[in-house]
């Protein structure tokens, strides 16, 4: 099944709204940008539209596993094919060995020297945390300040449960047109209730394997419960018991509460402080001011 822009935009989410308009203020520009986020999340299909978006549309968009790149002979001859008014995408940068790492760095600088034709555009990104990279050793301070110019972080799927139900639906009708089977699926409400109790660990692009599967083994079929895989049909919901907060008979300290909670969603979210953001129901940056506030360490 081929990515479509669709895949990643639609949907309501506040969070993803918010996302999408900074990037359409980023395309504009010609920036170098990071992108964030779980595997299957949708970063690539964000890159394009960033190159779709841009004055660079009519370029090439260069896409770049840096998993297992030859980088000697590699980078100097993307980096070519990406100035101009194209876009060099490098997903999983954080994959690049030093000697890559190195290489992208000066390949960056030597176009940046020539001023005969407007600089590189570069979109990377990937799904561990480069400033924890970048503190141990194993990633380039350097590089690390050219690539992060503007980061953007998509919000895993388990995080926009409110557009599963219109995600599933375009994924479905999607795959139907794509292997020419009968389009006419319809998504139970037991059905729906149990995709939107999975925590979807691959994201948008375990949605949409879930789809195909479904159209291409079950065509015209509503689609029950029973026809979700058993790690979905077994999804619980969350307890009752744990909503809301009781305030203790001996009271708190709040500030140590803080702290405490602050420091669980930096765990819960293996130091990636966007996500542990979200956890806390915070922005990037007020919870980096509270971290530096409380002297907590990531």
């Amino acid at each position: 099944m081929h990515d479509s822009t669709e895949q990643v935009l639609i949907g309501h989410d506040p969070e993803l709204r918010r996302l999408l308009k900074a990037a359409k203020v980023v395309a504009a520009t010609d920036v170098n940008v990071l992108l964030l986020g779980e595997s299957g999340s949708g970063k690539e299909i964000l890159a394009r539209s960033l190159h779709r978006w841009s004055p660079r549309a009519t370029g090439q968009f260069v896409s770049v596993r840096c998993a297992g790149l030859d980088e000697a002979p590699d980078l100097p001859a993307l980096c070519e094919r990406g100035r101009g008014h194209g876009t060099l995408f490098l997903d999983e940068v954080s994959e690049l060995t030093p000697r890559g790492q190195a290489g992208l760095l000066r390949c960056l600088e030597n176009l940046e020297l020539d001023r005969d034709l407007p600089a590189l555009r570069v979109i990377a990104a990937t799904t561990r945390e480069l400033e924890a990279l970048v503190r141990d050793g194993s990633f380039r301070r350097d590089l690390y300040h050219r690539l992060c110019v503007v980061p953007l972080t998509l919000p895993p799927l388990r995080e926009r449960v409110g557009d599963i139900a219109m995600l599933t639906e375009y994924f479905l009708r999607q795959a139907a047109v794509e292997h020419g089977l009968e389009a006419s699926h319809h998504l139970k409400a037991s059905a729906l209730r149990q995709l939107k109790r999975y925590a979807w660990p691959g994201n948008l692009r375990e949605l949409r394997n879930l789809c195909e599967r479904l159209v291409i083994l079950l065509p015209g079929v509503d689609i029950t419960p029973a026809n979700l895989p058993p790690e979905i049909r077994g999804a619980e919901a969350p307890s009752g018991d744990c909503v809301g907060f009781r305030l203790p008979a001996g009271g708190v300290d709040l500030e140590q509460l803080e702290v405490e909670a602050i420091r669980q969603a930096l765990t819960m979210a293996a130091g990636n402080k966007s996500r542990a953001a979200r956890l806390l129901g915070l922005t990037r940056d007020t919870l980096l001011y509270r971290m530096r506030k409380h002297v907590i360490q990531a």
